[in-house]
């Protein structure tokens, strides 16, 4: 898999990439992800990617050359699956979401920053705008390594222990059941028995009812998906 990233601040993006499954992966050749600076691709000395909005108003808008000229030329290269944007009125990501992205071949992820981005290009070249919640954050940066890092963790071969990704929370619209490890007594709180008993099947049940009455305690609008 091949994601790549839009930026007008490539330096947030260095340590969220660069570290645990998305390193690991990166390093086995599961997912090669290019961090693109879109000031390369303006045609001004100061490198200016953003301008005032027609029509007045607050705020700066990304400008609708660099990020078609970055567009084009990444098209002009390979085929891409998806081009997302990070936008608060996207789509709401998910872990169905999520699942689906990590078996296409090719995306580009446009980081919306400022004001937004010119709307001619969510018009014509955006396939699909995603938000991860209905909060507002200085730039579209963060979102972009949230939804890369979600990706790239359900590639086959990125996690060591493949049915640990399989076994999260909201994989089938469950919270995933509490964990314990050693000792399995601390201070008088122990380890719930039946995680002691080595009966895997009652291990499974015990756990299948703790994810769902933990999502129907903590997530009512995920239980009324079941």
């Amino acid at each position: 898999m091949r994601i790549d990233i839009l930026t007008v601040l490539p330096e947030l993006l260095e340590s969220p990439l660069n570290h645990s499954i998305v390193k690991r992966a990166k390093e086995k050749g599961l997912v090669e992800i290019n961090v693109i600076n879109l000031r390369n691709f303006t045609t001004d000395k100061y490198k200016t990617v953003d301008d005032y909005a027609f029509g007045g108003g607050a705020g700066m808008v990304m400008m609708i050359e660099p990020v078609f000229k970055a567009i084009e030329k990444l098209k002009s290269e390979r085929h891409y699956d998806e081009i997302i944007y990070t936008s608060p009125d996207g789509e709401k990501f998910s872990q169905k979401l999520a699942n689906r992205l990590s078996i296409l071949n090719n995306i580009i992820i446009l980081a919306g920053h400022y004001k937004g981005v010119d709307q001619r290009i969510r018009d014509n070249l955006i396939t699909r705008e995603i938000s991860i919640g209905d909060y507002v954050l200085s730039g579209g940066e963060m979102p972009a390594a949230i939804i890369a890092d979600a990706i790239v963790r359900l590639i086959p071969g990125a996690i060591s222990d493949e049915q640990s990704a399989l076994s999260d929370s909201f994989q089938d619209d469950l919270l995933a059941p509490p964990v314990y490890t050693r000792p399995s007594e601390f201070k008088g709180w122990k380890v719930p028995e039946i995680l002691l008993s080595g009966n895997t099947g009652e291990i499974e049940k015990w756990r299948h009812d703790q994810s769902v009455e933990r999502t129907r305690k903590l997530r009512p609008d995920l239980a009324d998906n079941e």
